[in-house]
Formats: C-alpha cells, structure tokens, sequence
C-alpha cells in the first residue's frame, strides 16, 4: 500500500509561509507565529501528527534550519528518532546533522515518488512550502494540514502557485476555530 504524504505548516491569512519563527529566517516581519498570543490547543495539531508520522521529510534549507534546533530539543524531543528525509540535489552526506536519528537524501521528485510507492506509514512533510509545492503540483501530496493565523503581511514567500496550473480539488477533513485566531485546517486531496 502506498505511503500518505501530508504537507504540514504555518500560513499568514495572505498565504504567507516564511519566517514564521524570527526575522533570522529573512523575513523583515518573520516571527509572525510568536506575536499571535499563544494558545496550546491551538497546537495540538502536532501532537495529533506525532501519533501518525512514520517519517518526516524537509527540503534543503528547512532542513538546514530545523536540524539543529529540534535535535536535542526538549520541545521537540518525539521528533528524534523517527526517520527523517530530505530532498535535495545539492546536499552531501557530510552536511547532514549528526544525532538527529537515521536520515536519508532523496535527489528529485522521481525519488519522492518512488519512496511514496513503497510500503510504510505517513509521511509528514514540515515546512518546506517549496518542496511542498512542487510535490502537490506532481500529484503526490495527499493531505495538507494547516494553522492559518489572523495576520496578513503583503510580502513574503507564498505557498500557494502564482502561476498557472491544473486545478486541485481539496475536501474539508477537520477544522477548528480556537480563541487567539488561528485555524486548523486539514484538507484531504480529492483524486
């Protein structure tokens, strides 16, 4: 049976996914998670993916960023040993970090493809909206799972395509309004 790929992340009302974390990510205005006040129901959608993930997969940059603060982190301590893959046609052996538990390189979206076909569990693809892109534009994201929050930013990295396309129907698995404005929202590729 074929491996569920779910593209799981962070998005600004205006469809902005970059620098949700701190301007050291490159946006002048990043840090736009931290300044919604914080409420943990409204993250408990990542524990939910916790329970479900047999694999998580970055692309290059996202995996540069996360590996370091997530490895060893207490906060994010499930994350350690499921295994972990990155696509990249750039990134060496030698660049992966150490400790973080097994990681494998992937080179192309064929290789995404192929891994998908195989046998196991979901796969949670976390930040990495140009990855995320790309593999939805092929046909192979099955689930997108969302925290849109009440800010909008004018400028900044979209997830959605600003180009043409072919139309991708989505279904309304669940949704969740909580008090400080962010939405849960996972929809379910129609096929």
């Amino acid at each position: 049976m074929a491996r569920e790929l779910v593209w799981t992340g962070f998005m600004t009302l205006d469809g902005i996914v970059d620098s949700p974390g701190g301007v050291v990510e490159g946006h002048p205005q990043g840090g736009w998670v931290l300044s919604t006040p914080f409420d943990e129901e409204a993250f408990s959608l990542k524990g939910e993916e916790i329970a479900e993930t047999s694999a998580l997969m970055f692309g290059r940059r996202s995996y540069k960023d996360f590996a370091p603060e997530w490895n060893g982190s207490p906060d994010h301590a499930a994350y350690q040993d499921i295994p972990k893959i990155v696509v990249s046609s750039s990134l060496d052996e030698a660049d992966l970090h150490e400790g973080w538990g097994e990681t494998r390189i992937l080179r192309s979206t064929e290789d995404v493809a192929t891994e998908k076909a195989g046998d196991g569990g979901t796969i949670f693809i976390h930040g990495s909206a140009e990855l995320a892109r790309r593999l939805g534009e092929a046909g192979l994201i099955d689930r997108y799972h969302l925290l849109l929050f009440p800010v909008t930013l004018g400028t900044g990295k979209r997830f959605l395509p600003t180009s043409a396309h072919d139309r991708q129907d989505l279904r309304l698995r669940d949704s969740v309004a909580y008090g400080n404005g962010v939405v849960k929202l996972v929809y379910d590729v129609v096929r």
